[in-house]
């Protein structure tokens, strides 16, 4: 996989994981009960992965402030404001 590098602030990566969070949200739970939805396998996952990494960047602490869950619950437990 090819690796990039960004330039943000911290608001911007702010934003980018709110926005991603919320997409995520909608891939999950929306879109599939949309007619003609095709899942991409590993998406999601992929997504949660993103959202948790950008949101340790954020806050480095947050690793250890969050409850332990389930794997399926991620997005359940993440504010709207990171």
């Amino acid at each position: 996989m090819k690796r990039i590098t960004l330039d943000l602030t911290v608001e911007e990566l702010r934003l980018l994981a709110s926005l991603a969070s919320d997409q995520l949200f909608r891939r999950e739970f929306i879109d599939p009960r949309m007619p003609g939805h095709k899942a991409v396998p590993g998406e999601v996952a992929l997504g949660k992965a993103l959202v948790g990494r950008l949101r340790l960047m954020i806050d480095p602490n947050a690793r250890n402030n969050a409850p332990a869950s389930r794997a399926g619950s991620e997005h359940a437990r993440m504010p709207n404001a990171v």
